[in-house]
């Protein structure tokens, strides 16, 4: 059976463990009480033993003495004064038995003091949780009625305006609605028909700006048109989620411009029509962050019920006492749990939701509301492990028939390097990420580092660790076949220009099955993969988001991935697999200028996600960070033209550049992504708050980084390797990259995890579409 403290310890949220009832701390205050008991009893026993056998002694002697006096008269006077010699020190004994009797009671006394202390820190203690219980259960109660009472001000605005576009569409809001036509059928005059139009939309301008919705040009400030009609523009304030704000900017300007002068007959009711899909989906996605938040607050609440009443029985049972009852009724009317205002708003969050999102559909609520989480299924186990059997005995296979053929002997694995190995070389690369992904899941799950709460990850269709495994076996088992089947059919004397066709074919599938349509191998994780990377390489036009800059990260770990990509692609459309010729490629200027811009791309990609992220937030650590991957740049192109052009200049830029590059990266991976090297910190060098219990890892993590992190250092040892072995070399040293980043996502996830327990940030905030009237300034 599992222990309770086991129990709690696994279902507890994270982000909230410091708020929970400290179980742990009120059982070494009850074993205090346990081990202050032991020697009250050892003396008890110990005391009432030597009782016994004194009385039995003096039985016995007593005995002993009066039946001799019976036999000899004689004896008698030495008899009597034996005995009354034998009664006086028995006398004796009794007193020095009181004696030893009151010194007992006085140690038992200060004993009996002292287990009365331990009960009393007990209950000080017992005292101090449920006020940190109580308090923080308030407050977070308070946070999410309040949330509520907003949430519903915004569906009620959002439901008038949705009215008023079906039903009036045309005469209470001109200047964003088309303007209506000219018609007889009016019977008042243009100037009454103005009037009215004007008063009605004072109405319902003054209406909304009580709710809260801010309108351009409003009853004070609008101004006329030529024919004396009123021009007004509501603003509904949708925070901007993909463009910059100088696109959102111009986007404005031009919205507005279409909505003062429209050009054609709907065009402003379509533009109002997707502002207000775009509010819908906030607000929705709003409702369903409050309900998750509500449940997790009802969960806080029965565990720590739970954890008051386990914790209470264990006092009773150690201290000898009937207390609980008493104390579980105090628990009892506490706020946390006499409060009813969380299970009420959870069933009006339903209500509303299933009526304004769910078409009456309770169904399609739940399914919103409480997203079911995937079920491990061991086929997914059974297939990891059978995939990986196949990939052992493939890739022993493939490394014999490599031997027999010398595909990898320098004068004759020239070509096959060339033409096989880069394509290949991608798909292991990409493997070899997907598995050190799949022990971060692991070791994140292991560690309940809630890593679908910081990517925004739905848990219904995120993927789990052994899903990670599953594709990476899958993908190196497919790889290693099309190897063995390469070789297979080279050595059978098949015509190159079909051999080397397998690669591509490969490379072919893989693609359509990333975009493939049908719901099927995992199509939620490759439609998530692929918007990831449409925001990357559309920096900075998208708003950056944890997963984006994390994903960002890792392909500045894969140029060695992406440049193998660049050349394959190049190798199948010049069509050079037809006629077995390497150099197509390599001899073109183009080619070799390619190589600065694919060892740029990431490193570009990810400091315009900083210069993005200062944009939005204002921060000036973004425009450091930002350095850091312009200095990795500079040192990247540093190292390629030395590679090309090897002189003593070349050779002290690459070395100064390299040295600034590492150093500023180091110190952002221990300090900035990591949050160590604190000299203030209880753990030299580390952090308060470790997950890791063993310190021991953080220091070799810390070491193999910094290791890793200089290994261009073999780019300038001048050491000359043939063709075969520099491109082993490099696919070494492009592992070894993705083996440092592996790590580096641990940590840094760890300390993202971290800074959300230490702000209580379980539920993530969704922006807002229409602004609170106050905030206008």
């Amino acid at each position: 059976m599992v222990k309770f403290s086991k129990q709690l310890e696994a279902q507890l949220i994270p982000e909230w463990k410091d708020a929970f009832v400290n179980y742990w701390l009120l059982k070494k205050h009850i074993k205090k009480i346990k081990l202050s008991r032991i020697p009250k009893l050892s003396k008890q026993l110990n005391h009432d033993f030597t009782r016994s056998i004194f009385y039995t002694v003096r039985f016995f002697l007593s005995k002993k003495f009066v039946t001799s006096s019976d036999n000899n008269t004689t004896a008698a006077a030495a008899a009597t004064a034996h005995v009354l010699q034998v009664t006086s020190k028995s006398m004796d004994s009794d007193d020095t038995e009181e004696d030893d009797e009151e010194q007992g009671c006085q140690t038992d006394r200060l004993q009996l003091l002292s287990e009365e202390d331990e009960v009393k820190g007990f209950l000080e203690s017992l005292e101090d949780e449920l006020n940190k219980v109580n308090q923080f259960y308030k407050t977070k109660e308070g946070e999410f009625v309040e949330r509520g009472e907003i949430l519903q001000k915004q569906l009620q605005i959002l439901l008038d305006l949705k009215q008023i576009l079906d039903q009036q569409p045309r005469k209470l809001i001109p200047g964003i609605l088309p303007p209506s036509s000219p018609s007889s059928d009016f019977s008042e005059s243009p100037r009454e028909s103005i009037d009215q139009e004007s008063t009605e939309t004072d109405d319902i301008i003054s209406t909304f700006e009580k709710n809260g919705l801010s309108f351009i040009n409003s009853a004070s400030t609008r101004t006329k048109t030529k024919k004396g009609k009123p021009k007004m523009a509501m603003r509904i304030d949708i925070p901007s989620t993909t463009p910059t704000r100088t696109i959102a900017a111009l986007t404005s300007m031009l919205w507005e411009d279409l909505v003062n002068n429209p050009k054609k007959e709907g065009a402003g009711d379509i533009i109002n029509r997707k502002k207000i899909q775009c509010a819908e989906k906030m607000i929705r996605g709003a409702f369903v962050e409050l309900y998750r938040g509500l449940g997790l607050l009802k969960t806080y609440s029965s565990l720590n019920m739970v954890a008051f009443t386990k914790i209470l029985k264990k006092f009773d049972k150690v201290a000898n006492r009937q207390e609980s009852a008493s104390y579980l009724k105090v628990v009892k009317r506490s706020h946390f749990i006499s409060s009813d205002k969380v299970v009420r708003l959870m069933d009006e969050v339903e209500s509303i939701f299933t009526k304004h999102f769910a078409n009456n559909d309770r169904k399609k609520t739940m399914k919103f509301l409480r997203p079911q989480q995937q079920k491990d299924s061991h086929m997914v186990t059974f297939f990891v492990g059978l995939f990986t059997g196949c990939f052992v005995s493939l890739f022993a296979v493939y490394a014999i028939l490599a031997h027999l053929a010398g595909v990898f002997s320098p004068s004759s694995g020239i070509t096959y390097m060339e033409t096989v190995y880069p394509v290949f070389s991608v798909f292991a690369l990409l493997s070899l990420h997907l598995f050190m992904y799949g022990c971060n899941l692991f070791m994140w799950n292991t560690m309940r580092i809630n890593y679908n709460f910081i990517f925004e990850f739905q848990p219904s269709t995120a993927l789990k660790y052994r899903d990670a495994f599953l594709i990476c076996t899958t993908f190196m088992t497919s790889v290693v076949g099309s190897m063995v089947i390469h070789l297979l059919l080279r050595a059978h004397g098949f015509s190159p220009s079909h051999v080397d066709a397998i690669p591509g074919i490969l490379l072919l599938i893989f693609l359509v099955l990333l975009v493939s349509p049908f719901n099927v191998l995992y199509r939620p994780t490759r439609y998530c993969f692929l918007r990831i990377i449409r925001n990357i390489v559309c920096s900075p036009f998208y708003k950056v988001l944890m997963v984006d800059f994390f994903m960002a990260d890792q392909l500045t770990s894969q140029i060695t991935l992406l440049r193998h990509l660049e050349s394959t692609t190049c190798y199948f459309l010049a069509g050079s697999f037809k006629t077995h010729s390497y150099k197509t490629c390599n001899s073109t200027r183009l080619y070799r200028e390619l190589a600065y811009v694919i060892s740029f791309m990431p490193y570009y990609w990810r400091a315009m996600q900083c210069a993005r992220r200062w944009f939005d937030e204002n921060d000036s650590n973004h425009l450091a960070n930002m350095g850091k991957y312009v200095s990795a740049m500079v040192a990247a192109g540093a190292r390629i033209t030395y590679s090309r052009q090897s002189d003593n200049l070349w050779f002290a830029i690459v070395l100064v550049t390299s040295v600034v590059a590492t150093i500023y990266q180091l110190y952002w991976d221990f300090v900035k992504d990591w949050g160590i090297l604190n000299t203030k910190s209880k753990n030299p060098w580390l952090r308060d708050d470790l997950v890791l219990k063993n310190k021991g890892i953080y220091y070799m993590s810390i070491a193999m980084n910094v290791v890793l992190r200089v290994v261009w250092v073999e780019t300038i040892t001048g050491f000359h390797f043939n063709m075969v072995e520099s491109r082993l070399l490099d696919f070494f040293m492009a592992s070894l990259e993705i083996i440092r980043r592996g790590h580096w996502n641990f940590y840094r996830l760890e300390n993202e995890h971290l800074n959300n327990v230490g702000k209580f940030r379980a539920v993530k905030a969704v922006p807002l579409p229409f602004r609170e009237t106050d905030s206008d300034g």
